[in-house]
């Protein structure tokens, strides 16, 4: 049950932007942006990392959203974003996918977690600049949605097949308010 008086019923993150448009839009359109705009990483790498990150922050809601949404765009594959989330050590992504995903699970302890010797084993398996910052950013912003969704008791439906529909929606439409919510 939220902390707050929701106007609409929304699940997640959804019903806590509806309380107040003027900070709620800007937090969607953040999220348009980081997860679907212009980035060296597809959508469904970036989607992952925030699937990822929320898993460490122990975000139920969002670790099943965006671990849904990546599957969604990594063609349908939920169990390499279950693999990721149970143990990324022995998930099947590339080296670089996991280089990018250990610095964003830093980002999750504390930007200073960091290294010199983080980023240059992600460069040597030819990350670009624009990859560890769209990876640093993205991990950043869903530490602070995390919390925001944690911290407000946001509605998190315990139904798996509800994530399923709340990933092919966002997959399909992204984060902008859509006409008529």
């Amino acid at each position: 049950m939220p902390h707050i008086a929701l106007p609409t019923p929304y699940p997640g993150i959804r019903g806590l932007l509806s309380f107040n448009p003027a900070s709620g839009l800007p937090l969607s359109e953040l999220a348009e942006q980081l997860l679907r705009g212009e980035s060296p990483l597809s959508v469904g790498e970036r989607e992952l990392i925030a699937a990822y990150v929320s898993s460490l922050n122990c975000t139920r809601y969002c670790s099943a959203a965006h671990g849904a949404t990546a599957a969604h765009r990594l063609d349908g594959d939920f169990a390499l974003v279950e693999a990721v989330q149970r143990d990324l050590s022995t998930a099947p992504v590339s080296d670089l996918m996991r280089a990018l995903l250990q610095i964003a699970g830093k980002v999750a302890e504390s930007g200073l977690s960091v290294t010199e010797q983080d980023i240059a084993a992600a460069r040597a398996l030819g990350a670009d600049d624009a990859s560890i910052h769209d990876t640093v950013l993205i991990a950043a912003a869903f530490c602070m949605y995390n919390r925001y969704v944690d911290g407000l008791g946001a509605i998190t439906p315990e139904d798996p097949a509800l994530y399923r529909e709340i990933g092919a929606h966002l997959s399909d439409h992204g984060y902008l308010p859509q006409p008529g919510e």
